[in-house]
C-alpha cells in the first residue's frame, strides 16, 4: 500500500521501515505518521517473506517524537479538553506502542540521530537497537511538563532497568550513544556511514532462521518479562513440540549429524 510519511523497503527477508519526515525531524505524533507505522506493522507481519524488521530515521534524526509546534499552538492531537487530548493520545500515538506489542517478529532499531521523548520510546519498542555515534537519547518529556504519553514508562525500565530508566525520565537527561551503549541502551555503536549497513547485517543473521521459530521465540521472550516460570516453560514445551516437526529443524539435525559424521 502506498505511504505518505514512511518509506517501506524490502532487502532479501529483512524489510526497512525508514521514518520519512525529515523536515520535522520525524515527529511521530501525526495522523499520517501513526497510520502508516500501524498500517506498515500489520502489513509485514502477515508477510511469509519477511523475517526480520530494521526501522531508522531520515535525515539527522531518528524521532523527534511529539510535535512541540502543535503543542505550543494547542492544535492537532494536542488540541480540546483534557478528556479530549486524553482520547487524541488513545486514539492516536498510543496505536503505535500498541502495534509493536503485537509485531511478531524481531526489530531493530538503526538509531542514525537524536531519539527524544516519544522518538526515544519508539527505539525501545524495538528488540535490538543499533545506534550511530551521531545518535543520542532522551526521555525528555518533563522538560515540557508533560509524562512519557506513549508507553515510555513501560518501554525504557523493561530496557535498562527501573532505576536507570527512573534517573532519565525524571532528570530528562540526554545521553550519547557511547553512554547509551554503557548502561545497555543500545547493543552497538557504529560509525554513522555504517549503521544501516551493520542493522541490515544483524538482520540477516537473524533471517537464517526459520520464520515459525522466530515468531514463537519472540513470543516467549515477551511472554517471560511478564508471566512466571511455570507458565513460561509451559508454553515452551508447547512451542517446542511444534518447532520439532517443522522441516527446518529436520534439515537443521540432518545437516549437524552429517557435519559430526554421525
Amino acid at each position: 500500500m502506498p505511504f505518505s510519511e514512511i518509506l517501506l523497503t524490502r532487502k532479501d527477508e529483512t524489510a526497512v521501515l525508514t521514518l520519512n519526515r525529515p523536515d520535522t525531524r520525524n515527529v511521530i505524533s501525526s495522523p499520517g505518521m501513526i497510520a502508516d507505522i500501524v498500517a506498515a506493522l500489520d502489513e509485514l507481519g502477515q508477510d511469509e517473506s519477511v523475517k526480520v524488521l530494521v526501522v531508522t530515521g531520515a535525515g539527522t534524526a531518528f524521532s523527534a517524537g511529539g510535535n512541540v509546534k502543535e503543542m505550543a499552538n494547542s492544535s492537532g492531537m494536542f488540541a480540546g479538553s483534557p478528556e479530549e487530548i486524553a482520547e487524541n493520545y488513545r486514539q492516536g500515538i498510543q496505536r503505535i506502542p500498541l502495534a509493536f506489542a503485537e509485531f511478531p517478529l524481531p526489530v531493530i532499531a538503526a538509531v542514525n540521530g537524536p531519539a527524544v521523548g516519544a522518538g526515544c520510546d519508539l527505539a525501545c519498542m524495538a528488540d535490538i537497537r543499533v545506534a550511530s555515534e551521531k545518535a543520542s537519547f532522551g526521555e525528555t518529556f518533563g522538560l515540557l511538563g508533560l509524562v512519557p504519553g506513549d508507553g515510555g514508562a513501560f518501554f525504557l525500565q523493561r530496557v535498562v532497568g527501573f532505576s536507570r530508566a527512573s534517573l532519565l525520565t525524571y532528570t530528562c537527561r540526554v545521553v550519547d550513544a557511547h553512554a547509551a551503549l554503557e548502561m545497555g541502551l543500545v547493543c552497538e555503536v557504529t560509525p554513522p556511514e555504517e549503521l544501516l549497513l551493520r542493522a541490515l547485517a544483524l538482520a540477516s543473521e537473524i533471517a537464517r532462521r526459520p520464520r515459525p521459530t522466530l515468531v514463537m521465540t519472540k513470543r516467549l521472550l515477551l511472554m517471560a518479562r511478564e508471566r512466571g516460570l511455570a507458565e513460561v516453560l509451559d508454553q515452551s514445551a508447547g512451542f517446542q513440540g511444534l518447532c520439532h516437526h517443522l522441516p527446518e529443524h529436520r534439515e537443521a539435525v540432518e545437516k549437524f549429524m552429517r557435519k559430526k559424521g554421525g
